[in-house]
């Protein structure tokens, strides 16, 4: 045997080693990933007591009875699972699609726009992305109290119009993959800025839209501290508000009653990212490259 048949050999060897290892570490990494959901999933058939006894067993005596409880403790105070998942449907849908909509528009406008103060804008968006939010949360609540806009699910939505970090993400991916001659192409031959944005960009920019929707979604959906602090009406809470109420007194002994109120939370967000997560790597890869 030669020697390079033989050092190919301990090539295909080390690649192979090496694959195993990366599938095992892929492999664990996958369930501990999994594993809280698994175990939220599995603790809403369980009673009390069994939760109590041990926390990590997948299975109970009597699921289903056990289930049809929880639900029942859970429907029967001031949870409401279908007011709460309605308004929080409503407010997480409708800031979605501004936020990634205009900050869109946003970041087209600082990419294929010459004008003065152009970097000085750019840069105003990066500062305000490192102000925490909690630091506005009190003059942002003094305004809305002043206007009566209390009790108003519009007071959660409107400030999605444009989110900083979502027009910096954007703008990092249009300077990847917008070609300016395609927008120039498109203006000589009479198109409206309008036109252009929405039937030329939008479609080039969905790997990065369905990404950042994924992302304002899932932080407009799991949004615990501006509702608990706008909304006391509670037929305007949403479902986080009104799972945190689980954990009230009342409810203190009733752990299945509080693992499938976050399983109900926690349901849509999955869905969502069944949809939409082939688009991830490829508007995270993107964004992220600078032409």
């Amino acid at each position: 045997m030669s020697d390079n048949t033989v050092r190919t050999s301990s090539i295909k060897k080390n690649d192979t080693g090496l694959k195993v290892v990366i599938y095992i570490v892929s492999i664990f990494f996958s369930i501990m990933t999994l594993f809280p959901f698994i175990m939220m999933f599995a603790n809403s058939f369980k009673s009390t007591f069994e939760i109590q006894q041990s926390t990590l067993t997948l299975w109970s005596a009597h699921p289903f009875q056990n289930f049809a409880r929880n639900w029942y403790i859970i429907n029967s105070k001031d949870f409401h699972p279908m007011t709460g998942f309605l308004n929080s449907l409503i407010v997480a849908t409708f800031s979605t699609i501004l936020n990634v909509y205009f900050s869109s528009l946003t970041a087209y406008a600082i990419t294929a726009y010459e004008w003065k103060l152009r970097e000085a804008f750019n840069s105003m968006i990066i500062a305000i992305m490192m102000i925490p939010t909690t630091v506005t949360t009190i003059g942002f609540y003094q305004m809305v109290y002043k206007l009566g806009l209390v009790n108003k699910l519009s007071m959660l939505i409107i400030p999605s119009i444009a989110v900083p970090m979502t027009v910096f993400f954007m703008r990092q991916y249009l300077q990847a993959s917008l070609s300016m001659e395609i927008v120039q192409s498109a203006r000589i031959d009479g198109a409206g800025e309008f036109r252009i944005f929405n039937q030329i960009v939008v479609p080039l920019m969905k790997p990065a839209i369905a990404t950042q929707a994924i992302f304002g979604f899932v932080g407009s959906w799991n949004n615990l501290f501006m509702p608990l602090i706008l909304l006391t009406d509670k037929n305007k809470k949403t479902l986080p508000v009104m799972v945190s109420l689980l954990n009230g007194d009342i409810y203190k002994k009733e752990y299945g009653s509080v693992y499938l109120g976050l399983f109900i939370t926690v349901l849509p967000l999955i869905v969502v990212y069944a949809f939409l997560s082939r688009y991830i790597v490829e508007g995270v890869a993107l964004g992220g490259v600078k032409s």
